[in-house]
């Protein structure tokens, strides 16, 4: 009887040590304060435009949007051309343009004032959050959505984070089909996917992984930082979304793990330089060919963020500021333990 107490009691002090083990993304922001973030709608402004207002729009335009109007209208939809005395005239060809009326008519209708709003509200707790792990970093003092002509989902330039409302129209928009996109980046092309894109897209020129060591495991560290992140940031949205995975790729991924990361292991792949072999296994598509027709793209991505959660569950006095600050990937492997 006693010997079958004292395996109680073992078993007992077990599971308070497991549950009072510390989650580096279990955040506290009741006292963190900051701004409200309300997005302009730069994709309703410039359908404001006439020959007869453009000249005066345009002064208004860019004092309200500052550097990023110029930006806008240089980069994106003067396609990085030179800003002259006809630019003007680019832009409002862009606004007359009857595909683009069309795709805008489009957007209003899937994004309201309303829409928006909400995603300022959601935000708003993602940037509560990341100043309760990075205090001292600074966060955008800009947000902006726009309409791309299906150029750009995300940017982040001169302190703005930018939202291409057009390239979230919805999986089935007529447009995706008329550019015959494939389906695997449609798929994702929908409001469920815009916040999680946004606040990767932003922690990417955040965090960038300029390391003069550019083998395969610093590309999968890195990327695995940053969707651990936005675990911490996103944590209400479903791993498959920040993933950008099916359901059924999440569960190739959980079935066959333990092979995934042989497959990696092996043959010095980790520390492999070669681009094209990087490109391989960090892009997007279909699925990875060098692996099999179901195993998801960007899988060296996913087995990142596994080792890096497995880094940071066996090291829980590493703060997030100190992970995303390490730039020795082979150090965050060896201390993460990973094995799956």
């Amino acid at each position: 009887m006693i010997h079958l107490f004292r395996l109680l009691f073992a078993a007992f002090t077990l599971i308070l040590l497991t549950g009072c083990q510390h989650d580096q993304l279990d955040i506290d922001t009741s006292n963190i304060e900051v701004e409200p973030v309300v997005f302009k709608r730069l994709d309703k402004d410039v359908f404001e435009l006439t020959p007869v207002n453009i000249h005066e729009k345009m002064t208004l335009f860019q004092t309200k949007y500052h550097t990023f109007y110029t930006r806008y209208v240089s980069t994106i939809v003067n396609n990085g051309g030179q800003i002259d005395s006809l630019y003007s005239q680019t832009l409002l060809r862009f606004v007359t343009n009857p595909d683009i009326l069309t795709a805008h008519r489009d957007l209003e209708k899937v994004y309201s004032d309303n829409d928006v709003e909400l995603i300022g509200d959601e935000m708003t707790e993602v940037i509560k959050r990341y100043k309760a792990l990075f205090p001292e970093r600074k966060v955008p003092k800009q947000y902006v959505t726009f309409m791309s002509g299906f150029q750009y989902n995300i940017v982040y330039v001169d302190s703005t984070l930018g939202i291409g409302l057009d390239m979230y129209l919805g999986s089935k928009n007529a447009f995706y089909d008329m550019m015959q996109l494939p389906k695997f980046r449609t798929r994702t092309m929908n409001k469920e996917h815009l916040l999680s894109d946004a606040v990767r897209g932003w922690i990417i020129t955040e965090f960038d992984n300029n390391e003069p060591v550019n083998n395969l495991l610093n590309h999968m560290i890195f990327y695995g930082k940053i969707f651990y992140l936005c675990d911490g940031l996103l944590p209400h949205i479903q791993d498959s979304v920040k993933m950008g995975y099916t359901a059924a790729q999440m569960e190739y991924c959980s079935k066959y793990e333990n092979k995934l990361w042989g497959f990696f292991a092996k043959d010095n792949k980790l520390y492999d330089n070669d681009l094209k072999l990087i490109s391989e296994f960090t892009s997007d598509g279909p699925f990875t060919r060098a692996i099999s027709k179901e195993c998801p793209p960007r899988i060296a991505m996913w087995l990142g963020k596994q080792i890096v959660t497995s880094f940071m569950k066996h090291n829980p006095k590493v703060s997030v500021e100190e992970l995303m600050k390490e730039k020795d990937a082979q150090k965050i492997l060896s201390k993460s333990k990973y094995k799956p």
